[in-house]
């Protein structure tokens, strides 16, 4: 697991964030350290509220950048001014909140605890589904804690939603290592038929499916297509790490999927949904990538153009076998990193400059910044509605709205 050091600036809204930040990364098996000297990654969550502060946030990211091995700065001045860090030169990785624990775990699965159960916090009610996964992924740590895959029966699982959705969830989070092959261990992959039943349970919500690896989802990409496509209840939204577009480092990486199938993946949901979001996540300097196999990890991502990515450069893991390979230097990182994270940003502001104009029926989950609340439309990409209290609108509701402009990384809209 990562040892992580977070630091924290600026308003209550920047802490509540640290503090989901740390709830997702505690999860996920990752520990606190107290200086950025121990860690394996630091995280600057910033403010911008001044120009003495700006000055001050670029300057405490010049020296966590000197401090520990890999940097993230996210936050209102990552947000607002990412430009910045980048002109002074500050090897980091900006990225919004939100992907900051994705980031961390360095590709490798989110870990659960043995006993893992659901938990609402808030109208979100989270639901591990199963602990493992099948894979055995030479970067990856978190194999070693949780071994593979064990499914509780489907009845069991549906019986904690219906106690979440009973409790006040309004949107279920459906998580694990990797969702796509929950039941294999059973002899057959189930997670299409564990969310038909779990949509048929009575209530207004909404539900997210959590990671799943392309190999699982390759699988039954037909019948779960087919089953998004049939439930509103279901969030338009898979989240299939694809790691890299060269088959050769997937190779080197034990993937087990192949560039082909995640790509059969996307044309199925492409079939059967008008309107979805993918979300992907690329690592970036493995120790055996070429420039040839970041080159086709570049065309894929324009090819398949995912509305959500993970950029994370690679770093080892102790006792996992890549640690052992002879790495790439911290400048061909950093320099793919740029180039993809660079691409990334268009990609991502494409689709929601798209979106400007529409109206959209947005579920909203928890207060944003001042009177703003953070919403998610039914692909799952986040809606910023402001002045929440003069429209009414509060954690819970439904609400149709339109999106009047966008910021790179999420959408802004007016309740109608």
């Amino acid at each position: 697991m990562a040892r992580y050091h977070i630091e924290t600036y600026g308003c209550t809204s920047n802490r509540g964030e640290s503090r989901q930040i740390e709830r997702r990364l505690r999860d996920a098996g990752h520990h606190r350290v107290e200086g950025a000297e121990e860690a394996d990654v630091a995280i600057l969550n910033t403010c911008t509220v001044v120009e003495k502060t700006e000055r001050n946030m670029l300057r405490r990211a010049e020296e966590l950048g000197d401090e520990t091995a890999d940097l993230i700065v996210t936050g209102c001045m990552a947000l607002a001014q990412g430009e910045e860090f980048r002109d002074a030169d500050v090897d980091a990785d900006v990225i919004h909140w939100d992907e900051v624990p994705e980031a961390v775990t360095n590709g490798e699965c989110p870990t659960t605890t043995p006993d893992a159960e659901p938990i609402l916090d808030g109208v979100i009610g989270i639901l591990p589904i199963a602990r493992g996964c099948m894979s055995d992924c030479s970067y990856c740590i978190t194999k070693k804690a949780t071994g593979k895959i064990d499914s509780p029966p489907v009845e069991e699982n549906v019986e904690k939603a219906r106690a979440l959705v009973h409790a006040g969830a309004k949107e279920l989070r459906i998580t694990g290592q990797d969702t796509g092959v929950y039941g294999w261990d059973d002899g057959e992959r189930k997670l299409h038929e564990l969310l038909d039943r779990i949509c048929d349970i009575e209530g207004d919500f909404r539900v997210r499916v959590g990671m799943a690896n392309p190999k699982g989802v390759h699988g039954i990409r037909e019948e779960l297509a087919e089953v998004f496509a049939e439930n509103e209840k279901l969030y338009n939204f898979i989240h299939a790490p694809v790691q890299s577009g060269s088959d050769d480092v997937l190779g080197d990486m034990r993937r087990q999927h192949q560039v082909s199938e995640y790509v059969e993946i996307v044309e199925t949901f492409d079939e059967y949904l008008d309107y979805w979001t993918l979300s992907t996540d690329f690592i970036v300097g493995f120790p055996t990538e070429e420039e040839e196999d970041h080159a086709q990890s570049m065309a894929l991502l324009r090819e398949t153009r995912p509305e959500k990515i993970n950029v994370t450069r690679f770093s080892k893991r102790p006792g996992t076998d890549a640690a052992d390979m002879k790495g790439l230097g911290g400048q061909v990182k950093k320099d793919r990193s740029k180039a993809m994270t660079d691409l990334k940003m268009d990609v991502v502001a494409e689709a929601y400059d798209d979106m400007v104009g529409e109206t959209h029926e947005v579920l909203v989950v928890e207060e944003g910044t001042g009177d703003s609340v953070k919403c998610y439309d039914e692909a799952y990409r986040q809606v910023i509605v402001q002045n929440a209290d003069d429209h009414g609108v509060e954690v819970g509701d439904f609400v149709d709205v339109e999106i009047t402009g966008h910021s790179t990384v999420y959408a802004f809209g007016e309740p109608v």
